[in-house]
């Protein structure tokens, strides 16, 4: 079954959804630099991905899904000078995601849940903020598992792992797996790696791609890039999500 989005369901669908213990899923990317191989919504692409495969294992334990359009704008300060990257304020994300759960949590909805591609540290900490910020309010959980920490991180790739892996052989498996077409491969596949590792180098000081070594916005090895290994990488991150939702959700929305 093709998971339900959101923007194609009607209103009397989405009220009848109300009573089957919903949960709503949010991809979240960005509009940056991806180097000159990778389109700008390179994060958008993955969140979508990760959200459907998601939807699928929520699917599977009894629950009802449903993707949200996705958020494509994002705080991306690292990728700010680049040509093609807009970054908004994070208070800007913060407010859109609270609102997003108010609405919500007045539908009846168990959870939202946040497919989450884009790693810039400001990002993440606006959507942290914005889950402690709907707990204190008592909204339904908002729920955005954080790939760059344990346990998550340690289930993904080792470039990942590496963090040299902004556009390189992680993200360029998942886009040539979803949407090939928009990989310029001829580029791609003759990138020499760029081992600088981004996470290191933001512990270090650094805040933008060039201060951590990527001065064309890539970090990892693109060349090494394959659909199969994208493919492996979204079963994963849907994994991922989907188990964050279910430890959040009360007990009557963990059973199945």
């Amino acid at each position: 079954m093709a998971p339900r989005k959101w923007a194609e369901l009607t209103w009397e669908e989405i009220r009848r959804l109300e009573g089957s213990r919903p949960v709503a899923l949010l991809p979240v990317g960005a509009i940056e630099a991806h180097g000159p191989h990778l389109p700008l919504g390179t994060d958008v692409l993955i969140a979508d991905a990760m959200a459907e495969a998601a939807a699928t294992k929520l699917e599977a334990a009894g629950l009802t899904p449903v993707l949200l359009p996705a958020l494509p704008y994002a705080a991306a300060p690292f990728g700010a000078s680049f040509p093609g990257t807009i970054s908004v304020d994070p208070e800007a994300v913060k407010r859109l995601v609270l609102d997003l759960a108010r609405a919500l949590s007045r539908r009846g909805f168990l959870a939202l849940g946040i497919a989450n591609a884009h790693l810039d540290p400001a990002h993440l900490t606006a959507l942290a903020a914005a889950s402690e910020t709907a707990s204190s309010e008592r909204l339904l959980p908002v729920v955005c598992p954080d790939l760059t920490r344990k346990p998550w991180a340690l289930r993904l790739t080792e470039e990942f792992q590496s963090g040299a892996c902004h556009a390189g052989r992680f993200e360029g498996s998942i886009v040539l797996a979803v949407r090939p077409d928009l990989v310029r491969d001829e580029i791609r596949s003759g990138l020499p790696p760029v081992e600088a590792s981004l996470s290191r180098a933001i512990r270090s000081g650094a805040r933008t791609f060039e201060e951590a070594g990527g001065p064309r916005a890539y970090f990892g090895r693109p060349a090494e890039a394959t659909a199969e290994e994208g493919r492996r990488t979204i079963e994963t991150l849907g994994e991922i999500l989907a188990e964050a939702v279910r430890e959040w959700l009360p007990a009557e929305g963990r059973r199945g």
